[in-house]
């Protein structure tokens, strides 16, 4: 076993994981392309029936125009701010303090785009309408994150989110959803993606989150606005000579998964509730409001790393392969429901919970 990261190896070689559809491995891909026909032509610099055909089903799936298959995400989100800066001539946006663009990219939108953020809110919570209209600086656009995946996936609620949709429409703001996981939280606001994105003037989506394809996304909007990201996309090196393995796994696995984000947010829902009938363990939000959240435990990462272990030796259940510090006394990891974890015979389950319970009280005696 690797000493590097000893839980996420642990993870991997449990007969059981809670998390996610399974392991990321070359059967994503060859599942997804033996369901098509081999003599299919692949698409050449972003054009041709295999990814033109995509794109529409998805862009009428959102309810937009139009819609364009990126490689990333990352790519797409900038050049979206981008295209809305542009339009009104001011290099200024506003989203979450925890949004990917500020912590994840090196900051892309900075150096690439000369884009300057405006950070919104405490890092604890959601943007709120109250925190929209309280905004000093003029901006071109705002960026919406659906759920807030750093704080455990929180949502704001749909009238919250109505509003600043009109507000932003009336001071003639763009408003853009990073919705990497929109296909998760529909069943909670009960609400089709089409009436969610009509709120948003420009629309990302993931297909390697819940959906679970090998990568990619689409970014949705206008036609103009569309066909100006393809221009972007060209200059940012994302027309590859093909994208179609990408294309077809999220096709394939969009058709398989998309209706069954309502089983994976019931799930969650119970979960959470194990874990939060466990000792010293909170999860956030408490009641999950998609397939995500997060778990946290009043412990240090080097004193709940050896109990992981040997729950895992003990239990054939892996939890997480990733523990992240909050401080030196307590530690978290994310959760997200796919696949696996109606595997789990319920018996199993319920022995991993009590055993992670009295591991824990043992721990702080």
């Amino acid at each position: 076993m690797s000493h590097d990261n000893p839980i996420l190896e642990a993870f991997k070689e449990s007969e059981y994981q809670i998390p996610g559809h399974g392991k990321r491995n070359a059967s994503v891909l060859k599942k997804a392309m033996d369901a098509v026909d081999e003599h299919l032509e692949s698409d050449v610099y972003g054009s041709g029936k295999v990814i033109e055909v995509f794109q529409e089903k998805i862009a009428k799936f959102l309810g937009k125009e139009s819609s364009v298959f990126f490689p990333s995400g990352t790519m797409a989100q900038q050049i979206a701010l981008r295209i809305w800066c542009d339009q009104k001539s001011l290099k200024k946006v506003a989203y979450h303090p925890l949004s990917h663009l500020e912590i994840h990219e090196e900051d892309g939108l900075k150096k690439l785009h000369g884009i300057e953020p405006v950070l919104l809110a405490e890092k604890e919570r959601v943007i709120t309408l109250e925190d929209v209209v309280n905004m000093k600086e003029e901006i071109s656009c705002l960026l919406l994150e659906l759920p807030q995946r750093e704080i455990g996936g929180q949502l704001p609620e749909y009238e919250e989110l109505v509003a600043i949709s009109d507000y932003c429409r009336v001071k003639g703001i763009k408003l853009h959803l990073d919705g990497a996981r929109l296909f998760e939280i529909l069943p909670f606001y009960q609400k089709s993606a089409a009436e969610v994105c009509s709120l948003f003037d420009s629309v990302y989506v993931s297909f390697y989150k819940g959906i679970g394809g090998i990568a990619g996304a689409i970014l949705a909007g206008p036609k103009d606005f569309t066909e100006e990201s393809k221009v972007w996309k060209r200059r940012h090196g994302g027309d590859l000579i093909s994208l179609y393995p990408y294309v077809i796994s999220a096709d394939y696995y969009f058709d398989e998964r998309v209706n069954e984000m309502g089983k994976y947010y019931e799930e969650a829902i119970v979960l959470a509730a194990l874990y939060n009938q466990c000792y010293c363990v909170k999860t956030v939000p408490l009641e999950p409001v998609s397939n995500m959240f997060h778990v946290h435990i009043a412990l240090p990462k080097n004193k709940l790393e050896p109990i992981l272990l040997e729950l895992y030796s003990e239990t054939g259940i892996g939890l997480t392969g990733s523990l992240r510090e909050v401080s030196e006394s307590e530690c978290y990891f994310e959760v997200n429901i796919g696949d696996q974890y109606t595997k789990i015979p319920t018996e199993r389950l319920k022995k991993v919970f009590f055993t992670l319970d009295t591991r824990l009280r043992e721990s702080r005696i």
